[in-house]
């Protein structure tokens, strides 16, 4: 009876070796992911700083059509090593967020389940990236001295060409990023 209640205690540890790595691999995902979907987000507010006195430009940089936009899977690839994992995949998800594919650096490790102890874990996650601003061209005119008032879930901004580019709005405000369901 002793060594059946000992084997019971080996197998619930080796399922929680196994569950902790999966977690692990999981977390390193997300962050991947989440870093891609952020690099992505901080070269399209930059598209939109420069497009700043062209609002007809706006809507394609929200929508995430922005000419000049790079590559964010080198972000993915650096926060999957800070978890211990390695990037599997990264590719766009659409115009707005990346699904990553990871698998752990470290193997699930020795158990009483031969066969096991070489076993990486692999997760994959997608994070996307949503504009949070809207704006209206209706009474703007082009070359004037005022420009769309931008209203970003509630918070204006009243953009003055001439005024200092430190008062734009953030990236954070433009867009939110999150890990899709």
């Amino acid at each position: 009876m002793v060594g059946g209640l000992l084997f019971l205690a080996f197998a619930y540890f080796a399922v929680g070796q196994a569950a902790a790595n999966r977690s692990d691999a999981q977390t390193a995902a997300d962050a991947a992911a989440l870093a891609a979907a952020q690099d992505r987000r901080d070269q399209l507010a930059d598209a939109w700083g420069q497009a700043l006195l062209d609002p007809t430009e706006w809507q394609d940089i929200f929508e995430g059509r922005a000419q000049g936009l790079g590559q964010s899977c080198w972000r993915a690839e650096q926060l999957a090593a800070q978890n211990d994992a390695t990037v599997l995949t990264c590719a766009p998800e659409g115009l707005l967020g990346y699904t990553v594919e990871v698998e752990t650096n470290d193997t699930v490790g020795d158990s009483i389940v031969p066969g096991t102890e070489d076993e990486r874990s692999q997760e994959a996650a997608t994070a996307v990236i949503e504009p949070r601003c809207t704006f209206s061209l209706l009474g703007w005119e082009a070359g004037g001295d005022t420009l769309p008032l931008l209203n970003c879930e509630g918070d204006e901004w009243e953009l003055d060409p001439k005024g200092p580019k430190d008062l734009l709005p953030k990236p954070q405000d433009l867009f939110d990023v999150h890990l899709a369901d």
